[in-house]
């Protein structure tokens, strides 16, 4: 299992653009993909779940990868994150 904090800069927030990419991202990945906001955190691949969590400018949140593919993508989302969002 790998999993980093990130502190989301985007003046808005996870909102529906970065969203939509973010779960695409997820998607290509076979791990399992999860984003936590303090108790709450959804499947990273279901922009609903990821929509729900309702990030705002400022705030930290927690991923974490499992699976076959975790160090890939994990490095990867790091990337997409500071790139992104």
């Amino acid at each position: 299992m790998k999993e980093f904090k990130y502190v989301i800069t985007d003046p808005e927030g996870i909102h529906a653009r970065p969203a939509g990419i973010l779960v695409k991202q997820a998607a290509g990945y076979q791990s399992a993909v999860t984003i936590a906001k303090g108790e709450k955190s959804a499947d990273a691949k279901r922009i609903f779940g990821v929509m729900g969590l309702g990030v705002k400018t400022g705030e930290e949140i927690t991923i974490t990868v499992e699976g076959a593919d975790e160090d890939t993508a994990a490095a990867e989302l790091e990337t997409f994150f500071k790139e992104n969002l």
